[in-house]
């Protein structure tokens, strides 16, 4: 298998080695032996191929999760009543036109999401920073590039592409809080609507959830992420994998090794349920 140049770029940016087939050169940077994961694009598919030491079949441990919603969040004027009803174009004017919080009082404008609308992945993330909140997009700036680069090195893209290798990006808050400080729990209580109508309307096939305030919301767990990724979890039927923020990641590279290893399983469980 050859790789891309886009590819080898992101593998390095995130401090992953590659292991190649006996003969074959390696980049420059890649010269030492390693065990990092490879990963192709085949028949419109993402492809994983066998790492040098395989680790056990992690798709078969999975833990339940309780839906997000139990109850319909409360409904409240300028908010999110009748949202579970929505469209697209009518949810997205919902969101702009929110005021369920303090949070519109200081945003410039709502992020509301990106990407196809057919998309088989969905990647969910915390909440918008500057960029995002000047932008109207999630995950622009440098955290937004190294996204970018990891989808990228799955065959996977915002942009336009066949759906299977379509990303929707979506984030648990719409709106920046002050400062880029922590969500607060009134606040994602709030927006919660809004991301269970994007995630029914969308029907993913694999959610990422990045950050803990995004497992946070969509698993109702308080435990780290660390403790968490590596399995399958379920969100509303849909199998979803924890992995860490790519602004995380930026201040902490000794962990890209371990976010490049969560994008494999995700690509390994949709390989498998559409094998099925």
């Amino acid at each position: 298998m050859r790789w891309a140049e886009r590819q080898l770029a992101m593998l390095r940016e995130m401090g992953v080695r590659l292991w190649l087939p006996p003969g074959e050169a390696a980049p420059q940077a890649d010269q030492a032996s390693a065990t990092g994961p490879s990963v192709a694009q085949a028949s419109g598919a993402v492809t994983v191929a066998t790492r040098v030491a395989p680790a056990p079949v992690r798709a078969a441990a999975t833990a339940p999760t309780r839906p997000l919603l139990e109850q319909p969040p409360r409904e409240r004027a300028g908010g999110v009543d009748g949202v579970a009803t929505l469209g697209w174009p009518a949810l997205r004017e919902a969101v702009t036109a929110c005021t369920a919080c303090a949070l519109c009082n200081s945003r410039r404008q709502t992020v509301f999401g990106v990407g196809s609308e057919q998309a088989h992945w969905m990647v969910v993330g915390e909440a918008p920073g500057e960029q995002e909140d000047i932008q109207g997009e999630p995950f622009v700036g440098k955290s937004g590039q190294l996204l970018d680069n990891m989808l990228q090195a799955l065959g996977l893209t915002r942009g336009k592409a066949e759906p299977a290798q379509q990303v929707y990006i979506a984030n648990t808050l719409k709106c920046r809080p002050p400062g880029n400080r922590n969500p607060a729990p009134e606040e994602l209580a709030q927006c919660e609507a809004f991301l269970v109508r994007q995630v029914q309307l969308l029907q993913p096939r694999i959610i990422l959830a990045m950050g803990a305030f995004a497992v946070k919301s969509l698993l109702r767990s308080t435990e780290p992420v660390g403790k968490l990724r590596g399995r399958v979890h379920h969100y509303q039927g849909v199998p979803l994998i924890v992995t860490y923020h790519p602004a995380y990641l930026l201040r902490n590279p000794a962990d890209k090794a371990r976010a490049w290893d969560d994008l494999c399983l995700a690509a390994e469980t949709v390989q498998a349920a559409a094998s099925r």
